[in-house]
């Protein structure tokens, strides 16, 4: 199994913990201004890109939809509004995001159709071929073994299902490249600081999505862990990137 240079990359560069751990306490603690602050560094943005990214399951029409790093649910929420399925399991290490993501998912009645669980992307506690469709929305860089987790991923899909992957990306335009290293350098982390009083947490983000193996590397990473049918689509001029890649079919001979 291959290392990344994101995979090293954690929150607390004093702590001992693993990356994993790490990343469950910085969750931990920012989880109840995590939502306020996703609208507001993001302008509201992300909810535009994850309508995008949920836009390429529709065709699928997947019954049984597994999100992992689901964080406040808010993939869920979308994907049964756009996909209505009848199954969305979301699973996350952090049980601050979790507490938040139920009381949204009670408030908004769909406690029947979707259940949020404590769960690792590394290990996932399914069977292998129990989803038509796993997604990921800006979790992937907080893997510690970046492979492991989308081997997983691949192991739970159908046969014929399909990984939907959002992550934030670098921009080619220079211009506005030096804008956005700008803002997730200085702005994100002061805003971050203000708000959740968690300086670190945004200082983390920057710095992983500096290490993150983005565009090309990233669907080949998908193809080498055994996805085919590997494509990207680039949004907001490269900010963000919707990667996919679907489980082989079962050939016969």
């Amino acid at each position: 199994m291959s290392y990344y240079k994101h995979d090293v990359v954690v929150p607390f560069k004093d702590s001992n913990l693993t990356k994993k751990q790490q990343v469950a306490e910085m969750f931990n603690r920012i989880a109840f201004r995590y939502d306020l602050l996703n609208r507001l560094l993001s302008g509201g943005i992300d909810v535009y890109w994850r309508k995008k990214a949920i836009r390429e399951l529709l065709s699928l029409k997947p019954k049984q939809i597994l999100d992992v790093a689901t964080g406040t649910a808010d993939m869920p929420v979308m994907m049964m509004k756009y996909l209505q399925p009848e199954k969305i399991t979301a699973i996350d290490i952090s049980e601050g995001m979790l507490d938040i993501g139920r009381k949204k998912i009670s408030k908004l009645n769909l406690s029947r159709n979707v259940e949020l669980q404590t769960g690792d992307s590394e290990s996932i506690n399914f069977p292998d071929n129990s989803f038509d469709a796993t997604t990921v929305s800006f979790g992937v860089r907080n893997f510690e073994f970046l492979e492991k987790g989308l081997e997983e991923m691949r192991r739970v899909l159908k046969p014929g299902g399909k990984l939907v992957v959002l992550e934030f990306s670098k921009p080619k335009n220079n211009t506005f490249k030096i804008l956005c290293n700008f803002y997730f350098r200085f702005i994100t982390p002061g805003v971050g600081k203000l708000i959740s009083k968690n300086k670190e947490a945004y200082q983390y983000l920057d710095k992983s999505v500096e290490a993150f193996p983005e565009g090309d590397n990233f669907l080949d990473i998908l193809k080498k862990t055994g996805y085919v049918n590997c494509y990207r689509k680039p949004l907001t001029l490269g900010i963000c990137t919707i990667y996919c890649g679907s489980k082989s079919e079962p050939r016969f001979t």
